[in-house]
Parts: structure tokens; sequence; C-alpha cells
């Protein structure tokens, strides 16, 4: 089971719509449930943050690898032509959320690095509130 949040589903599920027909690759950041304030073991993380996919294009142009997103425990990808599911194309990492047009909650699907489905919940909850001088 992944815990995901419903504000950062809604964004990403956005973004996928917004940039269709062009796939979109996102990374994913974690937040403790301890932090979330929900009924979840403190020890569970739930996806609650993105980097935005044009965050260090450069470096990656440079460097032919993505160093722009550090402690990313996941990834958030689009198939514009289907299917849902992981493909051989996807960054593969410990979670990978597939999402296909129309981008809407029943269009959506996370699967581990192996490509085994994994049941999605979706938290009514808002990560912490911080600024940018917190990760400074």
């Amino acid at each position: 089971m992944v815990y995901i949040t419903r504000g950062l589903l809604t964004a990403l599920l956005d973004l996928g719509a917004d940039r269709d027909p062009e796939s979109v690759t996102v990374s994913l950041a974690v937040t403790s449930a301890e932090e979330l304030r929900t009924d979840l073991p403190p020890e569970r993380s739930v996806f609650t943050d993105m980097y935005l996919p044009e965050a260090g294009e450069s470096v990656t142009a440079v460097f032919g690898m993505d160093l722009s997103t550090p402690d990313a425990a996941g990834r958030f990808v689009t198939h514009p032509e289907g299917p849902l599911t992981l493909t051989k194309r996807d960054d593969l990492h410990e979670v990978v959320f597939v999402a296909v047009p129309p981008y809407d909650d029943d269009c959506v699907a996370a699967f581990d690095r192996t490509g085994e489905p994994l049941s999605v919940e979706v938290l009514d909850v808002a990560p912490p509130h911080g600024s940018l001088e917190d990760y400074l």
C-alpha cells in the first residue's frame, strides 16, 4: 500500500493533462505520517511533494543524469498514448505512479520497481507548512 495526499495527486494529474500529448516525469518526495497527523503508523511514508520537472534540466543535459532531485522516493510519469502500466522506458524508483488520459483518479496506478501493481490510498491531509529557508 502506498499513500499520497489528495493535493499532490490532483496537482500531478492536472500537470499531466496540461502537458498532454507530451509525457511528463516528476520526482516525488515523502513526509512521515507522524508529521501529517494521520491515523497511520508514524513510520509510514506519504507522498506529499513534487520536484518541478523543469528543475535542473540544464544540469541533466550536461551530465546525462538527473542531479536535481535529491531524496526522490518515487516518480510520477504519464503515458499519453497508454498503457496504464510500468514500461521499460520509465525511471524505476521504489514507487512509480503512472497516469493516462483523461488524467482522473481512475486513470492512475502505482507500481513497484519490478512492475507489480501497488494499492494506492489517497489521504485528505496537507503536508506541514514550511518555507524556503527550512531547506537551505
